[in-house]
């Protein structure tokens, strides 16, 4: 801000006016505009009083120019992370944990022994041709089963090949075999778990199971 200055200056001569005029004008562009005020007696000869009162006009400092403001680029938009939330996971560490159960053993069902009603040794064959058999099914080479005299249909019968160990269990569903010394048939498949069907026949050891 500007100080205010009041000054009386007394100039006697023309050119004491003149020079009195220009420092005003200087101080008006320095920024002060000053106030020449010029007191004469009317129509003397006599010394001018000159005031100088230099006033502040805070309006005519303005720069004419308009002021120039730098703009301002938009900083780009922070977009808020987003918040952080506890997992039901993370807030159940804090509870009190429980032993798993422990798997329980497997236990492995025992089938009971087969009950031996009967057993003995004869002579055992096997064949591998026919159309049907006594109980009316188809034959099958290929299943497990046997031919045998009088024992009930579906009786399960254990042979052994006593040379090797070799056991099969068939299933009866036929009848024969008719020749002496023979009192078995197996089908082609159930002689051949026992032995080579190139023997033919030989000597087993049965055990009917009830």
């Amino acid at each position: 801000m500007a100080a205010k200055h009041s000054r009386t200056r007394i100039f006697s001569s023309p050119a004491g006016i003149v020079a009195t005029a220009a420092v005003g004008v200087a101080l008006a562009v320095g920024g002060t505009v000053g106030a020449v005020q010029l007191t004469s007696g009317s129509g003397q000869s006599g010394p001018v009083t000159l005031d100088l009162t230099p006033t502040t006009a805070a309006s005519s400092l303005t720069p004419s120019s308009p002021a120039v403001t730098p703009s301002v680029s938009a900083s780009p938009s922070v977009t808020a992370s987003p918040s952080a939330t506890r997992s039901q996971q993370a807030a159940s560490r804090g509870k009190e944990r429980t032993a798993s159960p422990k798997p329980k053993p497997t236990v492995k069902k025992t089938t009971a022994a087969a009950k031996v009603l009967e057993s003995g040794s004869c002579g055992a064959s096997f064949y591998s041709d026919g159309q049907l058999t006594a109980n009316g099914e188809s034959f099958n080479p290929n299943a497990l089963t046997a031919a045998h005299k009088t024992l009930p249909f579906n009786t399960k019968v254990r042979v052994t090949n006593p040379a090797n160990g070799k056991s099969v269990v068939v299933r009866i569903n036929d009848r024969g075999p008719f020749i002496d010394g023979r009192c078995l048939d197996l089908s082609r498949a159930a002689f051949a778990t026992i032995t080579s069907v190139d023997v033919g026949a030989l000597t087993v050891r049965y055990e009917v199971l009830g």
